[in-house]
């Protein structure tokens, strides 16, 4: 990816952006990307990329790297990634807890609506799939996106064989695709008359 297309899907012009950075012994070693924008009431605080060093993961860089981003408004986070160490990164950084026990209603009441305000287009025009959004999707996800984007899969496929029975919600990762979680600030939510979702 180019220097301007980064920009583009990372950093949009106007908009509310995040860059922080990991450094050690005065070498990068990891970065994150990070947009917020306004849902109905609530702020939302989106992970646009997460980048560790594949050999220093598993050292909290990510999770520090989420914090950092975080401020006190921000209401729902999320992120649509084809890696499941970055989902579950977001959940333990920012929801407390691990990427099993996210609860998935509020990303099926809400993505659609989530992702139709967000100023990155990619994100406005991904289509969401899984079986939490169409009981007869066929992808094998249960809250994902087609984002036409197309990566090597080998690291998340290798991860997610890797992952014991019960501790991966999203489903499976068909080509072109991506996972998204989706969830609010523990201790904020609401009821579903305060946040009405799109049908």
């Amino acid at each position: 990816m180019n220097a301007s297309r980064l920009r583009e899907q990372s950093l949009p012009e106007g908009s509310d952006s995040i860059y922080t950075r990991a450094i050690i012994d005065g070498v990068l070693v990891g970065h994150t990307f990070a947009c917020r924008w306004k849902y109905q009431d609530r702020n939302v605080l989106w992970i646009t990329q997460l980048v560790v060093r594949s050999d220093l993961r598993q050292r909290r860089i990510a999770t520090s790297l989420l914090l950092n981003c975080v401020g006190e408004k921000d209401d729902v986070f999320g992120i649509m990634s084809s890696h499941p160490a970055a989902c579950k990164a977001l959940a333990r950084a920012l929801g407390g807890i691990s990427c099993a026990d996210i609860p998935l209603e509020f990303a099926k009441n809400h993505a659609a609506g989530v992702l139709g305000s967000s100023p990155i287009q990619y994100i406005r025009d991904a289509e969401l799939c899984g079986n939490a959004f169409d009981a007869k999707d066929s992808t094998g996800m249960v809250i994902g996106a087609n984002s036409h984007f197309f990566v090597d899969h080998s690291e998340p496929l290798r991860v997610l064989r890797s992952l014991q029975d019960g501790e991966w919600p999203l489903g499976d990762l068909p080509e072109g695709h991506e996972f998204m979680l989706l969830f609010e600030r523990p201790g904020r939510r609401h009821s579903q008359d305060s946040l009405p979702h799109r049908r």
